[in-house]
């Protein structure tokens, strides 16, 4: 008999604790081929996640939900994006590295919070609305695994922000 795949919520709480976990360990270590190694799980794990809630969980929840909500969840996505991409292009021991993944890590704290907080958060919204969790489990399960595949045959692909418009910003001289 097959494992019933979790619901949405459960596979989406599963993978904060993950990355949680993941941040941990970064902040654990002082190698830094280890850091390079945890931050790129970080960052993959991440982009699994943001692309299974922008593509599947939060069209589903649209109307369903607070729209400021979703709204701001979808903004907290593509900031993320940023540090994502900063940190991809970095390596361990370059000036703002460490500080690039601990700024990530308390976005991603922030939005998990949001997300997960009892009574008015996304999550007990979702679990009040007529949406199908299970069904959206599977479906969002199935997603991950092909993403997951598709990226160690391709590598992480560079992020996609949605709510972002390209605007000029200068870059200055490096902070010494």
């Amino acid at each position: 008999m097959a494992d019933k795949a979790p619901d949405a919520i459960a596979l989406l709480k599963a993978d904060h604790r993950a990355v949680e976990e993941l941040f941990e360990k970064f902040e654990a270590t002082t190698s830094e081929a280890k850091q390079k190694e945890i931050a790129t799980r970080i960052c993959t794990e991440l982009v699994i996640h943001t692309m299974i809630e922008e593509e599947i969980f939060y069209p589903a929840l649209k109307g369903k939900i607070e729209s400021d909500l979703l709204d701001e969840s979808y903004v907290e996505h593509d900031g993320a994006k940023l540090l994502i991409g900063q940190i991809m292009a970095s390596e361990p021991g370059e000036n703002f590295y460490d500080a690039k993944v601990t700024v990530l890590s308390e976005e991603i704290k922030h939005h998990v919070h949001e997300e997960e907080m009892p009574k008015e958060g996304m999550f007990a919204q979702a679990r009040a609305s007529d949406v199908d969790l299970d069904a959206l489990g599977v479906e969002m399960a199935a997603r991950k695994d092909e993403l997951k595949a598709e990226f160690k045959a391709n590598g992480l692909p560079v992020p996609t922000a949605r709510t972002l418009k390209p605007v000029e910003i200068e870059l200055g001289e490096p902070v010494a």
